[in-house]
């Protein structure tokens, strides 16, 4: 990953913008594999000065005048996994088909359940009951 910060002094505040660039290795949500997911995040975070640390705002710190430093890590760290998608699955080829791990895909395929299942006969009359009413 490639954090890119710019910061930008007004006259109440500092505002910063973090560009994040880069591949994350993730595990597929289907096959199990990992690959690695292309991302990219921008976001603006602004400090103000205050008289001690407050970071309650996510989007806003506070720190002391005297303080000339301040430590961005958690914050990119915040940012990657937030650019994350939620279902993390293999890109489909220029085909579209799925690039997944075709053995565990095969194996998917075999334990799917259809939803033509055996159901036992004595709940079959208590069905019945609840149909009529």
């Amino acid at each position: 990953m490639k954090a890119e910060v710019t910061l930008e002094k007004r006259s109440t505040h500092l505002e910063l913008t973090v560009v994040i660039k880069g591949s994350a290795e993730v595990i597929c949500d289907r096959c199990l594999d990992p690959f690695y997911l292309s991302l990219s995040c921008t976001n603006k975070l602004y400090v103000k000065q205050g008289r001690e640390w407050e970071e309650d705002d996510p989007d806003m710190i506070i720190m002391p005048a005297d303080e000339h430093e301040l430590d961005l890590s958690q914050y990119f760290y915040e940012y990657i996994h937030l650019a994350l998608p939620l279902k993390r699955t293999h890109p489909d080829d220029a085909k579209g088909r799925s690039t997944c791990n075709p053995e565990m895909i095969r194996k998917l395929k075999d334990l799917l359940v259809t939803g033509e299942e055996k159901t036992d006969a004595r709940w079959d009359e208590l069905k019945k009951l609840s149909e009529n009413n």
